[in-house]
């Protein structure tokens, strides 16, 4: 395991005992600021190095006298970032050379927490009893524990690297989000996230100047210092955000919770106002004119911000295919207020109810997005393939396109089955030619194919839910990911080759032994698989799960054992999709992760002009890529989380709704225990439970050597396989958790008594 990832960090000190083995060393070269990590590290790695305070290392580093404030405050940041430790009496080491591990804290519900290594080997097990007063996502450091022989890798049990947490470096926040209640004698919030499983108290006051909170209310609390995971914690409310159950208040609490942003600064809208509403003479200056081509969008219904359209024409040799993506970077310069907030935000977040942006609405909706019959700017990439989809011939290019026709993807579904008749219907037909064609050539290369269908949440004009909507990923979802899939590898691949410092999607490998307890997870569903580790194996038992009640819970349950995807400087490769070059590029009106991409492709163009002198583009290039990588991965992870809530929260909502309707749903068994059976909703992916307890029809006996179910006067099985119809029974808004009963005439009447022998089939439910 990599517990010392060898990253840039500086500590440094003034005064050292003469004894010490370090003051006889001839002093370190003085060194300017931006230096001394560098020389720190270096410093730290000599094998006669002993622990030595700030003061003592800057001294060591001839830190001038006027410089050592400064560098002890460097020095405290390199702790926080986790590249240094500090151990007894104030002094700094690398964290291996003390057992030490830093990084991100994330609780399971459970109470058990894994620390993050940011992409630089396994994570580290934390037990509920060694979490200390750490919160979910905290920066901590921990002490290393070894771990014994044998165990389960997900639990942390023996064989698992464990972990104790020492101390909290950086607070993930100082607010929670949760209920007010009322005990006799206390007030106290119950937070909405189960992974702060604590009651804090409070003082029933509220904020200066607003309403005085009461039970039931939804309320943001500010956390005091904590320091004893032994009472708990306290804290005074600072906003009371309405009724649990009010309309929105669900929605506001997801944004409270997740620190998201709600409206842009002043000095921000106040860049954008700058901007013409349209594309004019000043702005074409360089741009290849493509107005004339006949490039079209594919998109969401609901959508609002077109980043990319298309075009693929037939060639003698097989396709070439444009590929336009909004030019951002001609609006958004580094430096400006829009630029330091759009890094900031990092990317925009769709909740159930709204979008929050990475732009103002006059970029991101208006003069960014490819909207059809309207000048647009763009940076294009034209690509040639073979008959076989080899690439061939790569050009980009700074554009001004005219989109055609803005089509959704229902649309474009319709036509490419022959359902629907539209002016470019056959240029449609030949784009998906060339799609299929790469698809196939993509998963022959060993990507993996872990599309899932998307649920969508239909809410009335207050916010309530009243359907959900399975979104399938059919072959005009396909024919747009092919295309930017080929975009973002073809920029990866120019930046690399031409040694230009940019940012990276990465996806590495996953452990080994998660991959053991994937394959032991799917082999209980009856998908028995070889060594995982072998690319083919993994994708022929995806491939066995197609079209199986169990798929979902199979891609699920791969996906978790897989490394999450992020940004990094280096040019990792991404496993999933089977790429040694893999960038953002499609998606700058979201996604600050390709602004930075299309500035370094910019530059290079430049550059490839021989334009000397000030670059149109505006675009300096970052000096600190891998911070900036740091940065926006989180910013991700949080609006992933906040989607994810919001929509967990919507459906929740729904099936409350739904006990009290009487409503019905179709589901799977995709297992069984000894307390009842898992269940999923097929149409709205949506996973439950049936408890024992509810199956009236007869008294039934878990089967642990089969997984199933046995009816004990009746002889009935239940299996994974089976199919039920099911109503709401309970649903907990807290745990997240739904509960479900059969529902069908069959479970609610038993059978007939017989004097034969119950058959050994039984009958499904």
């Amino acid at each position: 395991m990599n517990r010392n990832p060898r990253r840039k960090g500086a500590q440094k000190s003034a005064t050292r005992p003469k004894s010490s083995p370090a003051s006889r060393r001839p002093p370190t070269r003085p060194a300017r600021a931006s230096e001394f990590e560098e020389s720190l590290i270096q410093l730290m790695r000599r094998p006669d190095y002993r622990p030595l305070t700030a003061q003592e290392l800057a001294a060591e580093l001839v830190v001038p006298p006027q410089g050592v404030k400064a560098f002890a405050a460097r020095v405290v940041a390199l702790e926080k970032e986790g590249r240094v430790a500090r151990v007894r009496q104030n002094r700094y080491i690398l964290p291996a050379e003390a057992d030490l591990f830093t990084g991100r804290i994330s609780f399971h519900s459970k109470g058990f927490a894994f620390i993050g290594n940011e992409g630089e080997g396994e994570d580290l097990f934390i037990a509920p009893e060694d979490t200390g007063t750490a919160m979910h996502g905290d920066r901590v450091v921990a002490r290393i524990q070894r771990p014994s022989r044998g165990g389960d890798f997900r639990t942390g049990t023996p064989g698992r690297t464990r972990g104790r947490v020492l101390r909290i470096l950086v607070r993930a926040s100082e607010t929670i989000v949760g209920t007010l209640q009322k005990t006799r004698q206390f007030h106290y919030v119950v937070a909405d996230d189960p992974r702060f499983p604590h009651n804090v108290y409070v003082s029933p006051k509220g904020p200066a100047g607003g309403r005085a909170p009461s039970p039931g209310d939804k309320v943001v609390v500010k956390l005091f210092p904590w320091e004893s995971r032994h009472v708990n914690p306290e804290g005074r409310i600072v906003e009371v955000l309405g009724r649990a159950d009010a309309p929105g208040v669900d929605m506001l609490s997801v944004v409270r919770k997740h620190h998201l942003p709600e409206a842009f600064a002043p000095e921000v809208l106040a860049e954008t106002k700058r901007f013409s509403t349209g594309v004019g003479p000043a702005d074409l200056d360089g741009r290849e004119d493509c107005r004339a081509d006949a490039v079209f969008t594919i998109d969401p219904e609901d959508a609002r911000d077109f980043d990319d359209a298309v075009r693929v024409e037939k060639t003698p040799q097989g396709w070439r295919l444009s590929v336009h993506i909004a030019d951002v970077s001609h609006y958004v310069k580094p430096g400006g207020a829009l630029d330091h907030e759009a890094f900031q935000r990092g990317n925009s977040t769709y909740l159930a109810d709204r979008v929050i942006p990475m732009l103002p609405e006059k970029l991101s909706n208006g003069l960014c997005s490819l909207n059809p019959h309207v000048d647009r700017l763009a940076f294009s990439a034209f690509l040639e393939f073979g008959q076989d989809g080899k690439p061939g011939r790569a050009r980009f290019a700074r554009t001004v396109i005219r989109s055609a026709a803005r089509l959704t993807y229902r649309e474009a579904f319709e036509i490419l089955e022959g359902r629907a008749d539209h002016a470019l219907a056959a240029d449609i037909r030949i784009a998906w030619d060339l799609a299929s064609v790469l698809r196939r050539k993509r998963f022959s290369a060993g990507s993996l194919d872990l599309d899932f269908p998307e649920i969508k949440v239909r809410l009335d004009a207050r916010g309530i839910p009243v359907a959900m909507e399975k979104i399938e990923n059919d072959i005009s979802h396909q024919l747009v990911e092919e295309f930017m899939l080929a975009a973002n590898e073809s920029v990866a691949h120019l930046l690399k080759n031409r040694q230009r410092p940019t940012l990276y999607r990465v996806h590495e490998a996953p452990d080994p032994r998660r991959l053991a307890d994937f394959r032991e997870f799917a082999s209980g569903l009856g998908f028995p698989a070889g060594d995982l580790t072998n690319r083919g194996e993994l994708q022929g038992l995806l491939m066995r799960t197609r079209g199986t009640p169990e798929e979902y819970a199979v891609k699920i349950s791969l996906l978790k054992s897989l490394q999450k995807a992020r940004y990094d400087a280096r040019p990792l490769g991404h496993y999933g999709l089977t790429k040694e070059n893999y960038t953002h590029f499609t998606s700058p009106i979201r996604r600050y992760a390709d602004l930075i991409v299309h500035r370094t492709l910019a530059r290079w163009l430049e550059d490839e002009a021989g334009g000397g002198g000030k670059k149109k583009s505006g675009a300096a290039a970052s000096t600190d890529l891998p911070s900036i990588a740091v940065h926006i991965s989180a910013t991700e992870r949080t609006s992933q989380d906040a989607e994810r809530e919001s929509v967990e929260i919507k459906k929740l909502e729904f099936f409350e709704r739904s006990a009290t309707e009487g409503t019905t749903f179709q589901a799977i068994v995709v297992d069984v225990r000894n307390y009842g059976l898992a269940v999923e909703l097929p149409d709205i992916l949506t996973s439950g439970v049936v408890h024992v307890s509810a199956l009236e029809d007869d008294f039934y006996v878990f089967d642990p050597a089969a997984t199933r179910l046995r009816g004990r006067r009746f002889g009935r099985l239940v299996r994974v396989g089976d199919r039920m119809t099911v109503r709401v029974s309970r649903v907990d808004r807290f745990k997240r958790e739904i509960d479900f009963a059969p529902a069908n005439a069959e479970t609610d009447t038993p059978p007939p008594r017989s004097t034969k022998k119950p058959s050994p089939v039984g009958t499904r439910l």
